[in-house]
């Protein structure tokens, strides 16, 4: 994103729509942010499952770790 600040900038030199109300013997400050043109993509589901680690335990991975943390409970 850019960002470009002036300060002390003549009112006078301002274009006129942005002059209204303004005096145009003071000084302000303008700050002009681009916007991003395109929005972020949401990702899908598919991109979501893509991107995630492959699958992690076994059902017998599962077992075995809730057995010892079973059997840590009874110490």
């Amino acid at each position: 994103m850019n960002k470009i600040v002036k300060e002390h900038y003549p009112a006078s030199k301002l274009p006129e729509d942005l002059r209204a109300g303004v005096d145009p013997s003071s000084t302000v400050t303008v700050t002009i942010v681009q916007e991003d043109a395109r929005p972020e993509k949401a990702m899908t589901l598919e991109e979501i499952f893509a991107a995630r680690r492959p699958p992690f335990r076994s059902a017998e991975e599962i077992d075995a770790e809730l057995r010892r943390q079973r059997d840590a409970w009874d110490d």
